[in-house]
């Protein structure tokens, strides 16, 4: 049987099987009738059988999505069951996110060209020519940065804070309070330029392209300048730590938002609205997943990068941060890929001729 004749074949059983999944994908399997799951359960073997077919036979990659889809989300539906909102969330930043960045990594990459190279050539031209940053920084902040970064500034909020324990005996609680301060600010700081970049990709993804050059432009020139100006080790040393979880997390959210513009360009078997709401709905759980990582570099922005530590100890520990993102993004949920995986291939139990011959 070639490609044309199956897919006319099996195309009635696939849309029925979506209709489904849209009919029942808010409400619990065990609400419909006896016979609505013995139906949902022969339609999830037969399209299971279909993608193993389609797979084998490597009749498109689109095709081949477009169930793959269906399976996980039949397979979910029916073998799920309804955990607490910590396990949710457990399960969610342990195995979810990092599965459905692993299966979108191709937006990532994207992403990552988009963001990490204007940053280098910006850097590297800035670096070797200060003159330059003034076309791409406003002189009030670099004015900013020259004092923060300066003996003098940085020494600044340190010596606030001693001032504070001197005069007061709540010093230290008065540091703490700074430094819980700044954590919500760049909490709220990176999840914002995060949420832009992916909520921008709704315009056809041009949005979250703009988005990734300007900041990756800006990022590199403000490195570039700010260590021209003889500070590289307090900037590296200090930003070392945080932009393993932030920087990582901009380029996954600028990845996210370039599956929103896919989603609408190339809408495969949907139309353009049923894959915004199938692709939508992952590019939103892997935004969310940056979102969680950006908590987590404001933490460490806020509490442990602008300690006192020796710059080699600062080094150390932002290896290993940088580590640790790498490993959680590329390990993290392996066991549920291998998982999902299995679920999309009909089981050895299962008798071929249940399933209609292709």
């Amino acid at each position: 049987m070639n490609k044309h004749k199956f897919i006319q074949q099996r195309r009635p059983q696939w849309k029925r099987f979506e209709e489904f999944l849209y009919g029942t994908s808010r409400k619990s399997l065990s609400k419909l009738e006896a016979e609505q799951i013995t139906e949902f359960s022969r339609l999830l073997r037969e399209v299971s059988h279909d993608l193993a077919t389609i797979r084998s036979r490597g009749w498109g990659h689109d095709l081949i999505s477009y169930l793959n889809d269906l399976v996980a989300r039949g397979h979910n539906l029916f073998y799920g069951a309804p955990p607490s909102n910590l396990s949710v969330f457990y399960r969610y930043v342990s195995l979810e996110f990092p599965r459905l960045f692993r299966a979108n990594i191709g937006y990532f990459l994207t992403a990552c060209l988009l963001f990490f190279l204007p940053l280098g050539i910006s850097w590297y031209v800035v670096q070797n020519n200060p003159s330059l940053a003034s076309r791409v920084i406003p002189e009030e902040i670099m004015s900013r940065f020259d004092t923060m970064y300066s003996d003098h500034g940085e020494s600044d909020p340190d010596n606030a804070s001693e001032e504070g324990s001197e005069s007061e005996p709540e010093g230290r609680s008065s540091f703490g309070d700074e430094r819980a301060t700044m954590a919500g600010f760049y909490i709220n700081n990176n999840v914002g330029i995060a949420l832009k970049c992916f909520a921008l990709g709704i315009l056809l993804g041009i949005g979250t392209v703009y988005t990734l050059l300007f900041n990756g432009i800006f990022l590199g020139a403000v490195s570039g300048y700010v260590i021209s100006q003889g500070h590289g080790e307090r900037f590296l040393s200090f930003v070392i730590s945080h932009g393993s979880f932030e920087l990582t997390a901009i380029a996954v959210a600028g990845g996210a938002g370039l599956m929103l513009g896919n989603a609408l360009i190339h809408p495969g078997q949907r139309t353009r609205f049923q894959s915004l709401q199938v692709r939508g709905l992952e590019a939103v759980q892997i935004a969310g997943g940056a979102a969680v990582m950006l908590v987590v570099a404001a933490l460490i922005e806020a509490f442990w990068s602008p300690s006192d530590v020796s710059p080699m100890l600062k080094y150390s520990v932002g290896s290993v941060l940088w580590l640790i993102v790498f490993l959680y993004l590329a390990f993290a949920g392996l066991q549920s890929d291998e998982t999902g995986e299995t679920a999309a291939q009909p089981g050895p139990s299962e008798k071929p001729g249940e399933l209609p011959s292709a």
